[in-house]
């Protein structure tokens, strides 16, 4: 599985790794941020390449993928936990103010994957702790949501938020349309755009294909 893992970040995401983490700081920088305090310890969760997690600010911070790769495009100071997150996570309970997490589960392969691995953050959240959620809206993209060859888990912002509320957590933000839905099949755009973008949330119903789910841990 592992071997697999590389060779689908290999194909997808070569000679596009600098490009990415210029989008990913713009995104913390500008949107993120608000979410993150400096005394965090934070976890990204099915980190790829660790766009997230290396443009964040924060005390602490633990990255976990399966792909080994990973390791070698994080920041030294980041935790680096390669598993199966469905599995028991080898993290003491309530060790992280928030777990941020994007495009990520619609690949694990299966509903029962994806249910242990949310039962699994709940555990390694502290109280009051935020998980947040981002990725392909299959309510807005319908049958281009299966583009990609490793998407398994059909879900929505609907879906996703009331899988939150199963494991007993507080839904408090929803925003079905946020960014588009990839930088892997279209042309660079320039970055100014980006930050443009999200200055202007009306435009998110227009080209948003992703969903944002922002809950608690009650």
């Amino acid at each position: 599985m592992s071997k697999f893992l590389q060779n689908i970040y290999n194909i997808r995401f070569s000679n596009l790794e600098h490009y990415r983490n210029e989008i990913w700081k713009i995104l913390v920088n500008e949107y993120f941020n608000q979410y993150i305090n400096s005394t965090d310890c934070i976890l990204d969760l099915g980190c790829g390449y660790g766009e997230f997690i290396n443009n964040v600010s924060c005390k602490e911070s633990h990255a976990m993928d399966l792909n080994p790769d990973s390791k070698e495009h994080l920041n030294p100071n980041i935790h680096f936990h390669q598993q199966d997150c469905s599995q028991p996570w080898n993290i003491e309970p309530e060790k992280f103010d928030m777990i941020f997490s994007s495009n990520f589960f619609e690949h694990l392969p299966s509903k029962e994957s994806l249910e242990s691995t949310i039962s699994n953050a709940k555990r390694a959240l502290k109280p009051n702790g935020k998980i947040i959620a981002l990725g392909p809206n299959i309510a807005v993209l319908k049958g281009k949501y299966w583009d990609f060859w490793d998407h398994h888990v059909a879900l929505s912002d609907q879906s996703i938020s009331e899988l939150f509320e199963i494991f007993g957590f507080n839904v408090e933000k929803i925003v079905p349309k946020f960014l588009p839905y990839n930088m892997v099949r279209v042309k660079k755009k320039p970055l100014f755009i980006v930050s443009l973008y999200l200055k202007i949330p009306f435009i998110w119903k227009l080209f948003g294909k992703q969903f944002l789910v922002v809950a608690t841990k009650c």
